[in-house]
Parts: structure tokens; C-alpha cells; sequence
């Protein structure tokens, strides 16, 4: 898989989301999970506006929106840690270079601000997912994920 050439990547700022681009990641958000509700603009527009979130698009020569990802940065008592979120890639624009752009660009971030690791989640399903992270050197880490989902 290489790098389509008319990708490209960029981070959107609060004043960068508009209808348009919560139309993209309506578009975008069912591919990656069928429960989630679909964005909107005020809702795009506080992530992006957040101090520890990187909202990237990667969009087509002509400005369509082919993918998105987050990246959240954070600083604990420890250092600087990175997590890569809600990567999706449109279906139409598998196989270009997409999700490689995306994630080159964050790691990029992740490096720029400090942190020493990026660390990210994949289900073992998304086989074409977990062997682009491979080849980009993340290695599988010997860890327990939990997630809590209790009420108060």
C-alpha cells in the first residue's frame, strides 16, 4: 500500500468545523461504529478546540474528506502521553495511503509536543488496520484493556 500522493492531512481548529464537515464525519462515524450518534458542528467544533485534542481529517485533492482521526495528548506525572482514537478511513478510499497519512501525521504531533509512545487500540477484526500499525512499528503490548460502564 503507498501513500496516495493527493492526500493530504491537516488539523482542524474549532473555527474549521462547519455543516460540512459534520456531514464528512456522518459520513465517516457508521464505518467505525454503528452505535455512535452523529456529531454535531458544536460538537466537533469543542473537540477540536480542546487543548489535548489533534482532530485530523485527510481530505482529497478536491477537498473530500476521506478519513479522520484523534489524536489525544495529555500530561501526566510520568510525561507526555499520546493516544490515537476513532481512526476511520471511508470505505472508497481504502488501500490509497489514507490511514498511513493520518497516522504518520499523528505520530508526527505526538513527537512535536513530547511524547515518547503512541499508543492506540485495534479489534483484531480490523485485519488491514493492525497490519498498517505493525508496519508503522507499533508492537502489541502485554496488557489487560478494561473498561467501565457502570452508573452512579
Amino acid at each position: 500500500m503507498g501513500t496516495d500522493a493527493t492526500v493530504t492531512v491537516r488539523e482542524l481548529s474549532a473555527a474549521d468545523v462547519d455543516a460540512s464537515i459534520a456531514e464528512a464525519f456522518a459520513g465517516l462515524l457508521p464505518q467505525l461504529s454503528s452505535s455512535s450518534p452523529r456529531p454535531t458542528v458544536e460538537q466537533l467544533a469543542r473537540i477540536a478546540g480542546s487543548d489535548c485534542n489533534h482532530l485530523l481529517i485527510a481530505e482529497s485533492e478536491d477537498s473530500t474528506v476521506l478519513g479522520s482521526m484523534t489524536l489525544v495528548v495529555f500530561e501526566i506525572p510520568t510525561g507526555v502521553r499520546a493516544w490515537i482514537e476513532d481512526v476511520v478511513v471511508d470505505e472508497s478510499a481504502r488501500g490509497r495511503g489514507v490511514g498511513e497519512a493520518l497516522n504518520r501525521r499523528a505520530i508526527d504531533i505526538a513527537h512535536e509536543v513530547g511524547a515518547k509512545s503512541v499508543d492506540l487500540t485495534s479489534r483484531p477484526s480490523r485485519e488491514a488496520a493492525n497490519r498498517l500499525y505493525q508496519k508503522l512499528g507499533f508492537v502489541a503490548r502485554e496488557t489487560n484493556v478494561y473498561r467501565y460502564q457502570g452508573s452512579r
